[in-house]
């Protein structure tokens, strides 16, 4: 190579340089001024694809599959994810909230969770939290169930204690803690822990 064609090299390599870090400087100067969850959803488009494992532990229902791909929600997947989420006393389907779906990818991540998130409870009917309330202290009058906003899950392998420190870490929303039953509520309402 001449001293020529070093010379050029070097100044590409200061344009790329340049670049990045002006691109760089962008996205950290834009993620000062957007909401967490705005932030959230850039860093979620360099994400090629996000899935999820679910069994559900009434109907022993499994699901393992890709929810998110490039840079969108799949149709086909979420309209399985409400079935396995549905109501399993009435068989009612509702719309789960992707907040919570991308809720629970974050937790996965977080701790590194390769089997199945166990479905204690998804969707209820207003019905179904109604009756619940009459027999089990805890349930909420206006709960996030019946909105497709919240889900009570365990995972085998690790304890309540660490979904649950992991999932008030996340900041996502509404942490509760029920280690006598054995699982964690998890939901994308306010940020709160009981």
């Amino acid at each position: 190579m001449n001293l020529f064609e070093k010379k050029i090299r070097a100044a590409l390599d200061l344009m790329v340089s340049r670049r990045g870090l002006l691109a760089g400087g962008l996205i950290t100067m834009a993620s000062s001024l957007m909401p967490r969850k705005a932030f959230s959803t850039v860093k979620e488009l360099l994400l090629p694809e996000k899935s999820l494992f679910f069994y559900n532990t009434y109907t022993g229902e499994t699901l393992n599959a890709d929810y998110w791909s490039n840079g969108q929600y799949i149709t086909d997947v979420l309209n399985e994810i409400n079935h396995i989420f549905r109501d399993h006393l009435t068989e009612t389907i509702e719309v789960i909230d992707t907040n919570l779906l991308d809720l629970l990818f974050a937790l996965r991540e977080k701790l590194k969770i390769t089997g199945p998130f166990h479905i204690i409870s998804g969707y209820r009917t207003p019905q179904t939290n109604a009756r619940l309330r009459k027999h089990k202290r805890g349930v909420a009058k206006n709960s996030l169930h019946m909105f497709g906003q919240a889900v009570d899950i365990r995972v085998p392998g690790f304890s309540t204690k660490a979904l649950r420190l992991a999932a008030i870490d996340l900041k996502g929303g509404g942490v509760g803690y029920y280690p006598r039953a054995g699982f964690v509520h998890l939901d994308v309402g306010e940020v709160r822990y009981w």
